[in-house]
């Protein structure tokens, strides 16, 4: 799985958004195979809701969704390698007091470069989802825009 992962980022290069969405049920494996990609291609790969809720904390709650966003890109620029980024544990982008939109954040990030992420959610129908229907945090997005790399 990691060759086809690996093929994949290169084909999107030429892509005018280079989002690879990894997306699997819990315990698939994701992380795993976001870590070795990132140990092949000998880069870090970004755990977002570590170090971006790590410095978030540092600012006042009633800030920190002004600066998430540059937060957000200050670590992307930081963990980013050869025009890749490889993010992981994202749900703190989804976080309702950051008032984010973590799909098109994502997506704004792929247009600079190459990003692949874990998808905390699923897709179904054509339709990229977090959070079931009625939860406070719940998002629904159509894939235009992304690539979907299914992890079974």
């Amino acid at each position: 799985m990691i060759e086809a992962l690996d093929r994949l980022v290169e084909d999107v290069s030429g892509l005018n958004s280079k989002l690879v969405l990894l997306i699997g049920h819990p315990r698939t494996g994701k992380s795993s195979l976001l870590g070795r990609l990132a140990e092949n291609r000998q880069m870090r790969l970004l755990n977002v809701g570590m170090e971006l809720g790590r410095k978030l904390l540092l600012v006042s709650s009633t800030r920190r969704h002004l600066q998430a966003t540059d937060m957000l890109k200050e670590l992307a620029d930081d963990s980013s390698h050869n025009g890749l980024l490889i993010m992981d544990n994202i749900e703190i982008l989804f976080d309702q007091t950051l008032k984010l939109s973590p799909l098109e954040l994502l997506k704004r990030h792929a247009h600079a470069r190459r990003v692949v992420a874990a998808w905390p959610g699923e897709l179904r129908e054509g339709r990229l989802s977090y959070a079931t229907t009625g939860h406070p945090e719940h998002q629904d997005y159509g894939i235009d825009g992304l690539v979907p790399f299914k992890i079974h």
